[in-house]
């Protein structure tokens, strides 16, 4: 096998890590949040009846701004129903997800959620401009933000909320080019709707950061003229475009969905291009950023027939995908996509946080558990921070039906604050191992300080309720610093982390 190789230079970088790319999604569908992060009468619960072993594993994982309450679920969303008395709350139909809403969890708790979590849990509010529009979406920030003295921020204060939310982070309605959308519109009628909320808001609050609905995926037949024409209507009211992306492997065909990140990058970089076409069209200088804020692997074409087969129940089973190492090696090379174009996407939500194809698994009245995906995105949360080294490889390549001739090295790097340097690879090769050799030129590095590996000899080796810890990273030996270059050697179909001091 030859050997991949990159060079890593300081003088050479993409952008400093913004903490929201480490996002995640609570929607009210399946289980997220009912028996997930909520479930009164839990051994672990605590007064607000939060699960505390999945509030450790929450924080273990190093989510950010956490995005709520959908996802489709919002587009029939009435915030009212989720405030005040829990019972005096009404039952609603969600016709997203085919159950019935309690809203025993609400936006008050969202918050007491969030401020459990920590300091970095942002809230990402998302309004409903599926069913409603300019006027719902004001109430809901004066309710949330504004002090007191006016009728909806005095009727936060009576339901025992003094503190305003502070919510700074909003997303103008979501998929709104999706046709299984409620309340789906054209890209015109979406983007006059968008520009009157935005604007609106912002009389409010000049300061609140908006993001606005792009294309639910590049595959979608109105990709491009999507944004083209949201964004004429938007451009000097918004911050971010949104961009959601799933992947799975179709007809067995697994060696073009480890390339999954071939088609993220390729998303990533048409919206770039589509922003700044619109913004040079408008002669202005302000750079729309990118919202990824939902992406992961998620077994799709399952999820029609399980959501039609359902008759309103209360948080149902639903999407309850359980990943594979093969999964957790292509969910690892999304998160190297994302952070490789760290200079424009600076939210970014994992969809989503527990048992909805998530990282984090519960059992109503059991244990929680971390899936194969937990172990990426906690070690690049926690090891991402920094400045992007931008690193172009040369790679051994293999061939897909989907993408063609892809790299078998997907990789990033980010240097920290401290000098100290964490390079994020995979392997996409699923027999054989790989050699890498790594330059490291003027960045004074002298040592490995670990290789810890995401590979299994059973590629569809998984965590479950009976083997909870069947698949964890492991120690690499053998990896060196020499003379300044990195030798290592990766494993066929892995996920690996190298941190260099």
């Amino acid at each position: 096998m030859r050997t991949a190789r990159f060079t890593l230079d300081p003088a050479f970088t993409v952008a400093q890590v913004n903490p929201r790319l480490f996002g995640s999604f609570v929607e009210h569908l399946g289980r997220c949040v009912y028996t997930g992060i909520h479930e009164p009468g839990h051994p672990t619960a605590d007064e607000a009846g939060l699960r505390q072993d999945v509030l450790d594993l929450v924080r273990e994982l190093g989510v950010t701004a956490i995005r709520y309450p959908g996802g489709n679920f919002v587009s029939g969303y009435k915030w009212e129903d989720s405030v005040g008395p829990v019972e005096e709350r009404p039952r609603r139909l969600d016709l997203a997800w085919r159950s019935t809403e309690t809203n025993r969890f609400g936006l008050s708790e969202y918050i007491a959620f969030l401020k459990k979590v920590g300091p970095q849990a942002e809230p990402m509010m998302a309004v409903n401009l599926g069913t409603r529009g300019v006027a719902e979406a004001l109430e809901l920030q004066e309710y949330a933000n504004h002090p007191s003295g006016t009728a909806l921020s005095d009727l936060r204060v009576a339901h025992g909320d003094k503190d305003p939310f502070g919510i700074k982070l909003w997303c103008l309605g979501n998929e709104m080019d999706g046709p299984w959308q409620t309340g789906h519109k054209t890209a015109e009628e979406y983007g006059r709707i968008a520009a009157e909320t935005a604007r609106a808001m912002r009389q409010i609050d000049p300061g609140v950061e908006l993001v606005a609905c792009g294309s639910s995926g590049q595959s979608m037949p109105t990709f491009a003229e999507w944004e083209a024409k949201v964004l004429a209507e938007t451009y000097d009211l918004v911050d971010y475009i949104s961009l959601h992306a799933y992947y799975e492997p179709l007809d067995g065909d697994v060696d073009s969905f480890l390339a999954s990140a071939v088609d993220m990058e390729s998303f990533i970089e048409n919206v770039v291009a589509t922003c700044d076409h619109v913004g040079a069209r408008l002669k202005s200088k302000k750079k729309i950023n990118l919202s990824f804020d939902e992406w992961n692997v998620w077994y799709l074409s399952r999820t029609e027939a399980e959501v039609s087969a359902l008759d309103w129940p209360e948080a149902p089973r639903l999407l309850e995908d359980n990943y594979s190492v093969t999964d957790a090696v292509v969910f690892g090379s999304l998160l190297i996509a994302l952070l490789r174009h760290a200079d424009r996407v600076t939210v970014a939500c994992l969809a989503q946080l527990v048992n909805v194809i998530a990282p984090i698994m519960t059992e109503p009245g059991g244990p929680a558990w971390r899936q194969t995906t937990f172990f990426p995105f906690a070690q690049a949360s926690r090891y991402g921070r920094g400045e992007v080294l931008d690193v172009r490889v040369d790679s051994p390549t293999y061939e897909t039906k989907k993408y063609g001739e892809a790299d078998l090295l997907h990789a990033t790097a980010v240097r920290a604050e401290d000098g100290t340097v964490t390079v994020f690879a995979v392997n996409r090769g699923r027999t054989e191992a790989l050699p890498l050799e790594v330059a490291l030129n003027g960045l004074g590095l002298t040592r490995v300080v670990e290789h810890s590996a995401l590979a299994d000899a059973d590629p569809d080796a998984r965590n479950t309720l009976a083997e909870p810890e069947r698949v964890v990273p492991h120690a690499v030996e053998g990896t060196t610093v020499t003379d300044g270059r990195l030798t290592a050697v990766l494993e066929p179909l892995s996920w690996n982390v190298i941190r260099l001091a």
